[in-house]
C-alpha cells in the first residue's frame, strides 16, 4: 500500500510543538521595541542620521535583527531538521541578535562608535565581539540555508522556491557585511580611521536589501497561498518575485561596484 507524507506545519518539528519559536518571537518583538525606542530618541534628540555615531545605528539595527529573528524562526520551521538541531541553533542565532544589538545599543549611548572603533580597550572589545557575532550569524543561517537546498522545504505552493531564494540572498547580505567588516578593520589597524567609517556606505544598499529576502519572498508565498489562486499560477508569481528580487540585488551590487573606494 502507498503512503503518503503529510509536509511538517509551521512551528512543529517532528516531533512536537517547538518551544523555541516562542523564545523567538518574544526575543525578537524585545528588539523590535528596542529599535522603535531608539526612533523616538532620535526624534527628540536630533543629531545626525548618517555617520559612525547616531541614534539611526540601534533603531535599524533593533528593528532589522529583531524582523530577522521572528522570521528565521518562522521560515526554519518549513525546513526537514531534527528540533535538537534546529532549537540549538535558533537559540545561538537569538543570543547573537541580543548581544549585536546590545553592543551597538551600549555605543550610542556612550556617544561612540559601535564598528570599526580600537580608540581604548574597552571599545576595541566591543567591536571585536561584534565582528566575532557577524561570523556566529554567518555560519547559522549558513547551516539552514544549506538544510533548505539539501532537502525540500514543507508548505504550500511556491514557498520551497521562495525560502531557498530567500536563504541565497540572505547570504548575499551576510557576505556583503562580512566584507565591510574586514575593510573596515583592515583600514583601522592601517591608522585609516576616517577612510575605514566612509568605506561601508557603498555597501549599505546591498546589506539592507538582501538580509529581508528571507522574510519577505516566504511571506508573499503565504499571502498567495491563502487566495484562489491555483498551485502553478502561484509559482509562476513567486518566479517572477524572485527575479525582481534578484534584480534589485544586482542593482546594488553594481551601485557598491561603481561608487566603491
Amino acid at each position: 500500500m502507498a503512503t503518503t507524507t503529510t509536509p511538517a506545519a509551521p512551528g512543529r518539528t517532528l516531533g512536537g510543538p517547538r518551544t523555541a519559536d516562542r523564545l523567538c518571537h518574544a526575543t525578537g518583538a524585545v528588539l523590535i521595541l528596542s529599535g522603535l525606542f531608539h526612533l523616538a530618541v532620535l526624534a527628540v534628540d536630533g543629531g545626525p542620521w548618517d555617520g559612525p555615531v547616531s541614534w539611526r545605528k540601534p533603531a535599524t539595527f533593533g528593528l532589522s535583527f529583531g524582523l530577522t529573528l521572528v522570521a528565521v524562526a518562522w521560515v526554519t520551521s518549513y525546513l526537514e531538521i531534527g528540533a535538537r538541531l534546529r532549537t540549538l541553533l535558533l537559540a545561538v542565532f537569538a543570543a547573537d541578535c541580543v548581544v549585536e544589538v546590545a553592543g551597538i545599543t551600549l555605543q550610542a549611548w556612550r556617544r561612540v562608535p559601535s564598528h570599526l572603533d580600537m580608540e581604548t580597550g574597552f571599545d576595541t572589545a566591543v567591536s571585536m565581539t561584534l565582528a566575532v557575532g557577524g561570523g556566529v550569524l554567518v555560519a547559522v543561517l549558513s547551516a539552514f540555508a544549506l538544510v533548505s537546498f539539501r532537502r525540500r522545504p514543507a508548505g504550500p505552493a511556491g514557498m520551497p522556491l521562495a525560502l531557498r531564494a530567500g536563504f541565497a540572498i540572505l547570504l548575499v547580505g551576510l557576505l556583503s557585511g562580512a566584507a565591510m567588516i574586514a575593510r573596515g578593520v583592515h583600514l583601522t589597524r592601517t591608522g585609516h580611521q576616517a577612510a575605514a567609517y566612509a568605506s561601508t556606505a557603498p555597501l549599505k544598499p546591498l546589506h539592507g536589501v538582501s538580509l529581508h529576502a528571507v522574510l519577505v519572498l516566504p511571506a508573499l508565498a503565504l499571502l498567495l497561498s491563502r487566495t484562489r489562486l491555483t498551485a502553478p499560477a502561484t509559482t509562476r508569481i513567486l518566479r517572477a518575485a524572485t527575479a525582481c528580487y534578484a534584480l534589485a540585488v544586482v542593482a546594488t551590487a553594481a551601485w557598491a561596484a561603481l561608487t566603491y573606494r
